[in-house]
């Protein structure tokens, strides 16, 4: 009886919290979002600049500002910090967990990544399609990462050399944030790292036990400001 108790009540929050500020959220994040891309769009025509992916960036965004997590693509900067973390040399893929528009997939490319080993985990069509023109090589699977185990199940099982995400992780609840560091570590080799950058100033994932984690220096490079977290099997 009290466990049926506190389920309602949880339930009952979640709607509450659905109604009251998700959706208000949103909607102001939309309205945001539109003069965003309006003059991106006009300070690209007056200095003839192509700002494309900015402008496919920001559309999503508009669709699902808590899925797509940012409004711009990451900075060089915050790409190459992300890249420094993934050794050129290892034999297993590299998984990149929602790519967008490759700005940390070519960083990894330039890093000396063979595109070969990339296998690109995105949700949206749009950036798949994007992706598939921009890196040939590269695996890029249409798929859910938040379920990582279930998405790459046909693909690869363990041994990869590292995990790098641009997940909006600080979005999501803790637990779908543990579920896929978890799931992320059991498709890693030993020692291999999970890199994830946040923009917050608390790591996206509680250090747990057996779990070694270290931070980046703030990014000031980057809009806005970022940091790279690592975590490895301790």
């Amino acid at each position: 009886m009290i466990g049926k108790n506190i389920e309602k009540r949880v339930r009952l929050f979640e709607q509450t919290f659905e109604e009251k500020v998700e959706q208000p959220f949103r909607r102001i994040e939309r309205k945001i979002g539109r003069n965003i891309e309006t003059q991106i769009r006009r300070f690209g025509q007056k200095n003839g600049v192509r700002l494309d992916d900015e402008v496919r960036f920001i559309g999503s965004w508009i669709k699902k500002p808590l899925d797509v997590g940012a409004v711009t693509p990451s900075s060089k900067p915050l790409a190459r910090t992300m890249a420094q973390y993934v050794d050129p040399h290892g034999d297993g893929p590299v998984i990149e967990l929602g790519p967008g528009t490759g700005p940390i997939t070519e960083a990894l490319v330039e890093h000396g990544i063979d595109p070969a080993r990339l296998v690109l985990v995105e949700f949206n069509p749009t950036f798949c399609q994007l992706l598939r023109q921009r890196f040939p090589e590269a695996t890029v699977v249409q798929a859910d990462a938040y379920r990582l185990r279930e998405s790459l199940a046909h693909v690869t099982r363990h041994g990869a050399s590292a995990v790098v995400s641009g997940l909006p992780l600080m979005t999501k609840p803790l637990r779908m944030r543990l579920r896929l560091l978890r799931e992320a570590l059991a498709l890693l080799a030993p020692q291999a790292p999970f890199v994830q950058f946040t923009y917050a100033v608390v790591p996206p994932i509680p250090k747990l036990a057996g779990v070694k984690v270290e931070a980046s220096e703030r990014i000031w490079r980057n809009m806005p400001p970022a940091r790279v977290w690592v975590y490895r099997h301790g």
